[in-house]
Protein backbone atom coordinates (compact mmCIF):
# COMPACT_ATOMS: atom_id res chain seq x y z
CA UNK A 1 0.00 0.00 0.00
CA UNK A 2 1.51 3.27 -1.17
CA UNK A 3 1.78 6.59 1.04
CA UNK A 4 -1.43 8.01 -0.22
CA UNK A 5 -3.44 5.61 -0.01
CA UNK A 6 -2.28 4.33 3.79
CA UNK A 7 -2.82 8.32 4.58
CA UNK A 8 -6.65 8.06 2.95
CA UNK A 9 -7.23 4.83 4.58
CA UNK A 10 -6.10 6.35 8.14
CA UNK A 11 -8.26 9.91 7.74
CA UNK A 12 -11.42 7.99 6.88
CA UNK A 13 -10.80 5.71 10.08
CA UNK A 14 -10.33 8.75 11.98
CA UNK A 15 -13.47 9.92 10.59
CA UNK A 16 -15.35 6.82 11.78
CA UNK A 17 -14.33 6.85 15.20
CA UNK A 18 -14.99 10.43 15.45
CA UNK A 19 -18.52 10.10 14.21
CA UNK A 20 -18.60 6.49 16.02
CA UNK A 21 -17.48 8.79 19.54
CA UNK A 22 -20.30 11.62 18.72
CA UNK A 23 -22.72 9.38 18.11
CA UNK A 24 -21.84 7.44 21.99
CA UNK A 25 -22.06 10.43 23.87
CA UNK A 26 -26.09 11.71 21.71
CA UNK A 27 -27.16 8.78 22.14
CA UNK A 28 -25.83 8.58 26.13
CA UNK A 29 -27.50 11.94 26.66
CA UNK A 30 -30.59 11.06 24.42
CA UNK A 31 -31.31 7.86 26.20
CA UNK A 32 -30.35 8.75 29.56
CA UNK A 33 -33.07 11.81 29.40
CA UNK A 34 -35.88 9.29 28.33
CA UNK A 35 -34.82 7.11 30.79
CA UNK A 36 -34.59 9.88 33.44
CA UNK A 37 -38.01 11.76 32.34
CA UNK A 38 -40.39 8.84 31.64
CA UNK A 39 -39.38 5.76 31.19
CA UNK A 40 -37.24 4.14 27.84
CA UNK A 41 -40.41 4.49 25.75
CA UNK A 42 -39.86 4.47 21.88
CA UNK A 43 -40.72 8.01 20.49
CA UNK A 44 -40.58 8.83 16.67
CA UNK A 45 -39.50 11.98 17.08
CA UNK A 46 -37.49 11.96 20.53
CA UNK A 47 -34.32 11.62 19.16
CA UNK A 48 -34.43 7.76 18.75
CA UNK A 49 -35.34 7.86 14.81
CA UNK A 50 -32.07 10.29 14.27
CA UNK A 51 -29.92 7.35 16.61
CA UNK A 52 -31.57 4.69 14.24
CA UNK A 53 -30.69 6.23 11.13
CA UNK A 54 -27.22 7.29 12.37
CA UNK A 55 -26.07 3.79 13.74
CA UNK A 56 -27.30 2.19 10.02
CA UNK A 57 -24.81 5.04 8.28
CA UNK A 58 -22.15 3.77 10.98
CA UNK A 59 -22.93 -0.06 10.11
CA UNK A 60 -22.34 0.92 6.73
CA UNK A 61 -19.43 2.88 6.79
CA UNK A 62 -18.14 -0.31 9.65
CA UNK A 63 -18.90 -2.37 7.32
CA UNK A 64 -17.01 -0.10 3.82
CA UNK A 65 -14.33 0.04 6.00
CA UNK A 66 -13.28 -2.97 7.58
CA UNK A 67 -15.11 -5.50 5.78
CA UNK A 68 -14.53 -4.40 2.26
CA UNK A 69 -11.03 -2.24 2.54
CA UNK A 70 -8.34 -1.75 0.29
CA UNK A 71 -7.27 -5.75 0.47
CA UNK A 72 -10.39 -6.57 -0.58
CA UNK A 73 -10.16 -4.18 -3.98
CA UNK A 74 -7.18 -5.43 -4.94
CA UNK A 75 -8.21 -8.53 -4.52
CA UNK A 76 -11.21 -8.53 -7.05
CA UNK A 77 -8.89 -6.46 -9.38
CA UNK A 78 -6.34 -9.00 -9.78
CA UNK A 79 -8.76 -11.91 -10.01
CA UNK A 80 -10.43 -9.84 -12.92
CA UNK A 81 -7.47 -8.93 -14.35
CA UNK A 82 -6.57 -12.69 -14.26
CA UNK A 83 -9.83 -12.84 -15.76
CA UNK A 84 -9.54 -10.80 -18.70
CA UNK A 85 -5.75 -11.95 -20.14
CA UNK A 86 -5.89 -13.97 -23.42
CA UNK A 87 -2.92 -16.53 -23.82
CA UNK A 88 -1.34 -15.82 -27.37
CA UNK A 89 -1.29 -18.13 -29.97
CA UNK A 90 1.13 -18.32 -32.50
Amino acid sequence: MDYNRAYDRVQQLKKFYKNLFWFGIIAAVIIGNDWFNDGLHYKIFGGHLLLTIWALILMVKAFSLFVFGDEWERKIMDKEAGKNKKTIDF
